[in-house]
């Protein structure tokens, strides 16, 4: 009898702590966004993101110079592969092509100059979606690969 006594006096005082914690918490919280300036409030609330794609694949045609003088940009694209192996044995190799822009004056440049049809190349970047009017005047969405690092492999011939 003494023991329960003890056993539900503590399990009390114990809620009582976590009580009075969580209304501290929330006092302290409270005050705490009080005290500090509206800028760093405002900044407090953007979140960081990520946005970040990585492809290992072949090119698939030789990259285009597009855009003007005062917005260079060359686009290529990229075939990447998956393997399904289905119940009764046959394997089906299903392949996505991907639309790369690439805007990185250097980077874009050595594109241009060296990547080839086929080539296996990695490409680190980021996805973005805009789009484009077709021949009717309506948009269309387009999605690409913006790329800010890529790799080109050497193909070696036997």
């Amino acid at each position: 009898m003494f023991i329960r006594k003890v056993m539900s006096t503590a399990t009390r005082q114990i809620r009582q702590i976590q009580q009075i914690n969580r209304i501290s918490g929330i006092r302290l919280m409270s005050e705490m966004a009080e005290s500090v300036p509206q800028e760093e409030q405002e900044l407090q609330k953007i979140e960081k993101s990520i946005n970040q794609v990585t492809l290992l694949g072949r090119c698939g045609g030789e990259p285009q110079k597009r855009g003007n003088d005062n917005h260079p940009v060359v686009t290529f694209s990229v075939a990447t592969h998956t393997n399904y192996k289905y119940d009764d044995g046959n394997t089906v190799q299903r392949t996505d092509w991907h639309r790369i822009v690439v805007f990185r004056p250097n980077l874009r440049e050595s594109i241009y100059r060296y990547m080839r049809k086929g080539q296996r190349v990695l490409i680190q970047g980021k996805l973005y979606y805009g789009e484009v009017k077709d021949e009717d005047g309506k948009p269309k969405p387009t999605t690409s690969i913006i790329a800010e690092d890529v790799v080109m492999f050497q193909t070696y011939k036997e």
